[in-house]
């Protein structure tokens, strides 16, 4: 098989798109997560709450492909608001290391003007590389 399409248990279907897609090679592709849970249901509308919720879900999406956080290898977070992400970069790295630790892959920092989710503060994608299981 080419390709795995990857999907955390008991997560609401995702609806026209993948959540992730694991390679041959263990190349792993996670589809932009935003602050909602599980079921699709935002539980904060506080910039904060929602990147500690979509760093968990890119988490999920990596431990699901038989991943660790440790092999994320790149994030490229999308933000609608500049400001708010600048004055609050020591919550957003409290938030960060709750949920990734001291693991820093490459990052990119996109400012758009919206997301497709109106209630979406923020979107993080993410690759990893994921390695192939041991031999038992």
């Amino acid at each position: 098989m080419a390709q795995r399409i990857i999907q955390p248990d008991g997560w609401a279907p995702a609806k026209g798109y993948a959540n992730g897609v694991l390679a041959a090679d263990g190349r792993l592709s996670v589809a932009g997560q935003i602050g909602w849970n599980h079921q699709k249901v935002f539980e904060t509308h506080d910039f904060i709450g929602q990147t500690e919720q979509a760093l968990k879900n890119v988490a999920a999406v990596v431990e699901a492909a038989g991943g660790r956080v440790e092999d994320i290898t790149r994030l490229t977070w999308y933000v609608t608001d500049k400001t708010e992400y600048l004055a609050r970069q020591r919550e957003v790295g409290e938030a960060y290391r709750r949920v990734l630790g001291r693991h820093f892959p490459a990052m990119t920092m996109v400012v758009v003007v919206g997301l497709v989710e109106d209630a979406a503060l923020v979107e993080i994608e993410a690759s990893a590389l994921i390695p192939p299981p041991a031999d038992g």
